[in-house]
């Protein structure tokens, strides 16, 4: 039997995304696991046909098909589905939820809806970006185990397989079969510190991830998008490990434009990016994820006082160095580990952070252990609030607008509550200075807000201390920035970062999605329903099959740009669709007995 050699990649639109909050997979329409990495987020790929390795996982119907798919509700549970010329085939995915921090369980039940189901099944796991094949390969008590790297393998449920020895390409190749309303499961297991006697149940691993799945994602029903808020609120929840903290996005060196030179290794916890999905959390009334992203944050607050980086990994440990692995990376783009981000300072994350704890002060959410981490922010927007830094947006050091309002509205926020340890006359005092000086460097002639002193161009980031309350909403410069915004940077209800010097918009990069939520945000607030609704459905609809959101949304080509799924914007999905002006909009349009 000839092996199925999916190497190609598939545009991002068609890639799902199943995670256990410790590691996370992208499967392609072919059935292809594509990648994943293990045993955590930031350890090196067992399968990488993603960024152009050839270690892949595949179930392929054995005749011509046409694919669509699913996720069962309220999980990271995916269903493949292909309709074939004498039958129709699905293949249910999942990591066993919640996950190990050493030991991955990926489930793949194969099933087949009427008449029999003939599939290619190839496993061919390679560790290291390609360096580290397969070894010492045996049968034990009707399953397989191999050694891949620095992990143990077993596979369950392929007695049948064979295996290849081809130096090129060792793997095992099987051709499954399954009668008509029947289903067959096959279990890997991949670990870091050795396996347990006996492979794993699927019946009982399968009924353990649905509950565990379904108890963990509350049915959002108060909303604007129900089935969609469900889903972000899933995708983030599975990109959140037993430490607390959330990966920014599951994979690295995706091209954040479709020509070599922007991509970047996300695979780690963004300071601003969790604050940003807790701050959601809350609005949703979701409280667990927002109590984890309290927990990481005030962690590392406490460690890290003033001196907080921008982003960790999962362990809380600095994110290592960007270096280039040797492998030919997605096409557009170049594979990479790591990250500069580690050397940067970012005053706006000691902003996001006060706003996070607020909103958890607010539902009663904020742990006495966690307030000294209140102080501690307070004191490092107090001792660096007039220091240069790489903004938001992670470029060259300067007094960016964005960085001192996000901190004067996260000064507020904990300024008007007494649960935080924050001294309210400090706060309040700090946050009027700070807003005083970028009105004094940062306004435009035309009265809205500036990037920053040397940048007179509106920039996107500052829709977010607008819907957080740097200022009030009556203040002129905020209908003045939003409304220049919308002339200057919108394009059919979708939202770029800045222009780059005379580039058209599109012209340089796609549309930033976070930016698209932000704006339905301040224009509902601004009690401009419609429009709002125009924006949160335009960004909403920037999707695949599987309802996964990249960072930027190429508007000319309909594709997603950059890595995948990105949190952030799940985050701001799940934000906006809770605003009570657009759940208004819709009031009237949900049934009430819709998808949760």
């Amino acid at each position: 039997m000839e092996p199925t050699r999916i190497e190609q990649p598939h545009v991002l639109r068609e890639y799902a995304f199943v995670a256990d909050g410790e590691r996370g997979a992208l499967i392609g329409p072919r059935g292809d696991i594509a990648w994943l990495c293990a045993p955590q987020w930031d350890s090196a790929p067992v399968f990488d046909t993603l960024i152009g390795g050839s270690s892949v996982y595949s179930v392929t119907p054995d005749e011509r098909c046409v694919w669509g798919g699913y996720y069962d509700p309220r999980t990271l549970i995916w269903n493949s589905r292909w309709v074939t010329g004498s039958t129709v085939i699905e293949c249910r995915d999942a990591l066993a939820f919640p996950g190990d921090e050493h030991r991955v369980v990926v489930l793949r039940r194969v099933r087949a809806l009427h008449d029999e189901a003939r599939v290619l099944v190839e496993l061919n796991p390679v560790h290291d970006y390609g360096k580290a094949p397969l070894r010492d390969v045996r049968r034990a008590a009707g399953a397989w185990e191999a050694r891949c790297g620095r992990l143990r393998l077993r596979w369950s449920g392929a007695p049948d397989a064979v295996f290849d020895e081809d130096p090129e390409c060792p793997g095992w190749r099987l051709l499954l079969r399954v009668p008509p309303g029947e289903y067959r499961d096959l279990v890997l297991e991949l670990s870091d510190i050795g396996l347990p006697d006996a492979p794993p149940d699927p019946e009982f691993s399968w009924t353990a991830t649905e509950f565990n799945w379904n108890r963990e994602v509350p049915g959002l029903r108060a909303n604007a998008a129900p089935r969609d808020a469900s889903h972000a609120y899933a995708v983030l929840r599975g990109m959140t490990g037993s430490s607390g903290g959330m990966v920014a996005a599951a994979t690295t060196g995706l091209p954040e434009r479709d020509e070599q030179g922007a991509n970047y290794d996300y695979r780690y916890v963004w300071i601003r990016d969790q604050c940003l999905a807790g701050h959601a959390a809350a609005a949703a009334g979701a409280l667990p994820l927002l109590d984890s992203a309290v927990g990481f944050i005030a962690e590392r607050l406490l460690a890290d006082g003033p001196s907080l980086m921008p982003a960790y990994t999962l362990r809380g440990e600095a994110v290592p160095r960007e270096r280039d692995v040797d492998l030919p990376g997605y096409p557009g783009g170049t594979a990479v580990v790591g990250n500069r981000v580690r050397d940067q300072f970012q005053l706006d994350i000691f902003g996001e952070a006060l706003l996070m704890f607020a909103a958890a002060a607010r539902h009663h959410h904020l742990p006495a252990e966690c307030r000294s981490a209140v102080g501690v922010a307070v004191e490092a927007i107090a001792a660096h609030h007039d220091r240069r830094d790489a903004g938001i947006w992670e470029i060259d050091d300067e007094h960016w607008a964005h960085s001192g309002l996000i901190c004067a509205a996260g000064l507020r926020a904990v300024a008007g509550l007494p649960d935080t340890g924050a001294d309210s006359a400090i706060c309040a005092g700090l946050a009027d200075a700070l807003v005083s000086r970028v009105a004094k460097t940062s306004v435009h002639p035309t009265g809205r807000w500036q990037r920053s002193p040397q940048h007179p161009e509106v920039d996107a980031a500052l829709l977010l201390p607008i819907i957080r309350g740097a200022v009030p909403l009556d203040d002129p410069r905020v209908r003045a920035t939003v409304s220049a915004i919308a002339r200057e940077l919108s394009s059919d209800y979708y939202v770029y970062r800045y222009r780059d010097g005379e580039n058209p918009l599109g012209g340089n990069e796609g549309a930033f999605l976070l930016c698209g939520f932000a704006m339905a945000i301040a224009t509902a607030d601004l009690s401009l329903p419609v429009t709002a609704a125009r924006y949160f459905e335009r960004n909403r609809a920037a999707c695949g099959t599987p309802g996964l959101f990249a960072e930027e949304f190429d508007v000319a080509q309909r594709q997603l740009r950059g890595n995948l799924p990105q949190a952030f914007v799940h985050a701001l999905l799940l934000e906006a669709s809770n605003h009570p002006a657009l759940q208004r909009e819709w009031a009237d349009l949900e049934p009430d007995d819709g998808p949760p």
